[in-house]
């Protein structure tokens, strides 16, 4: 992973910020005690020199901004301490990427220092979780930190695979071996050689082929289908499960011996309602990887956060991540509200949770359908956006993604039913 090197003043005022970003494996360095390299990152406070641009992070202290780095000038971000949360989520995804795991309850992060730890040494590992937990995230972190890191990462849904070719797709098979094998495949073992092979939804495979693969962790080789002789192989195996394999084991739908050839380094995930502080950073990565190009990135208000916060999340991050396209389709400002968070089913009764955020602002009964919903929201933002673009619909559909013709149909279907957003008296009436 790459190192950060924060200037003085960002260590001094945003000391939280570096604290997170080392608990979650990044290496701090100094100037004083050692020189970047070239995939290194500059952290520096507002108002300070930038020597390497595309390679820096400005980091302020006042108001509500993040913009990535473009066309090789500088990412910037900058948040006041009442909006830490959020900000260095948004901070980590800047630096990290966001495809890198995401964490900032204590739990969170001591699976991955475990995994940090897990990866260095080349053991197998079962990764117990529910769906939509980031198992997968989780498997490839591991790889990206181990000695592997430059080989093949290959993940398998064994669930998704077809029984009958399943053995032929892991293991390959020869010419001729099977009705249709005009040609012969290596299979995703040996095209994983080298590297990692990720076998999610361990659960579902045949017991019949759980013994093949016993024999492949064993003996580490495989035996192409229609073929003798076996051919050996260097990969670490990393399966993944969303039911419990002990009851599986005892319920005879998993074999005993190979949940402890798999089991060598169990690490399990847990649902995004029982980490709740990973909510908001979540959040915050998640609006970064689906803003695309707008020219404004989105910040969540606290109100926005305390809806995000008080939801049991049946779906986990999955889920989240749909809210959060949402969000940012309603959204047609630099904030997202209270209003534009729309899930799936309303909060279960049953779930109780005090969220530590500022108090949200009561909100108006929603419509009846999801189609309302957009709707609405669809000409809240444009009248937003009209409003802050003082009026020019160039603007106005730079900002929201959209061409100008798109813009003028919804203008249209909003004086349609009554609503005309695109004269100059309604958005200025409503500034």
């Amino acid at each position: 992973m790459r190192s950060i090197f924060p200037s003085a003043a960002v260590t001094s005022r945003k000391y939280a910020l570096v604290s997170s970003l080392r608990a979650q494996g990044f290496g701090v360095g100094s100037f004083e005690t050692g020189q970047p390299g070239a995939n290194d990152l500059f952290l520096v406070a507002d108002g300070e020199g930038v020597t390497a641009p595309a390679r820096t992070v400005v980091i302020g202290c006042e108001g509500r901004e993040v913009t990535p780095s473009r066309g090789g000038s500088p990412a910037r971000i900058s948040f006041a301490v009442e909006d830490t949360a959020v900000g260095n989520g948004f901070a980590r995804a800047l630096i990290g990427g966001p495809d890198m795991p995401t964490a900032a309850d204590p739990e969170s992060l001591a699976l991955l220092a475990l995994a940090e730890r897990v990866a260095a040494a080349d053991i197998t590992v079962l990764i117990n979780g529910p769906t939509g937990t980031g198992k997968e995230v989780l498997a490839r972190a591991i790889h990206n930190g181990s000695a592997r890191k430059d080989k093949p990462f290959i993940a398998i849904n064994c669930a998704a695979l077809p029984e009958s070719m399943l053995e032929a797709l892991l293991f390959g098979h020869q010419k001729g071996a099977f009705t249709g094998a005009s040609s012969g495949g290596d299979g995703f073992f040996r095209a994983a050689n080298g590297g990692t092979i990720l076998l999610d939804e361990i659960a579902e495979m045949p017991l019949q082929l759980q013994a093949k693969l016993l024999r492949v962790l064993q003996e580490r080789e495989v035996v192409p289908l229609g073929a003798s002789v076996p051919q050996p192989i260097d990969v670490r195996v990393i399966a993944c499960a969303n039911r419990d394999l002990h009851a599986e084991v005892a319920a005879g739908r998993f074999r005993a011996d190979l949940y402890y050839r798999l089991a060598v380094f169990p690490l399990a995930t847990k649902s995004l309602a029982e980490r709740p502080q990973d909510i908001p950073a979540l959040a915050a990565t998640l609006i970064l990887r689906h803003a695309g190009n707008r020219n404004v990135i989105p910040w969540p208000s606290h109100a926005a956060i305390e809806q995000l916060m008080l939801h049991d999340w049946p779906g986990n991050v999955r889920e989240l991540e749909n809210v959060i396209q949402r969000a940012l389709l309603f959204c047609g400002g630099d904030t997202i509200e209270a209003n534009h968070i729309v899930f799936d089913r309303p909060v279960s009764m049953t779930f109780q949770r005090t969220a530590v955020v500022t108090p949200i602002t009561p909100i108006a009964a929603e419509p009846e359908t999801l189609g309302n919903i957009v709707q609405m929201s669809e000409f809240a933002a444009i009248r937003e956006t009209l409003k802050a673009c003082n009026g020019s619909r160039i603007e106005t559909a730079k900002r929201l993604g959209i061409s100008e013709r798109t813009l003028r149909y919804r203008l249209a279907k909003a004086r349609e039913q009554g609503d005309d957003i695109g004269s100059v008296h309604n958005w200025a009436a409503s500034a």
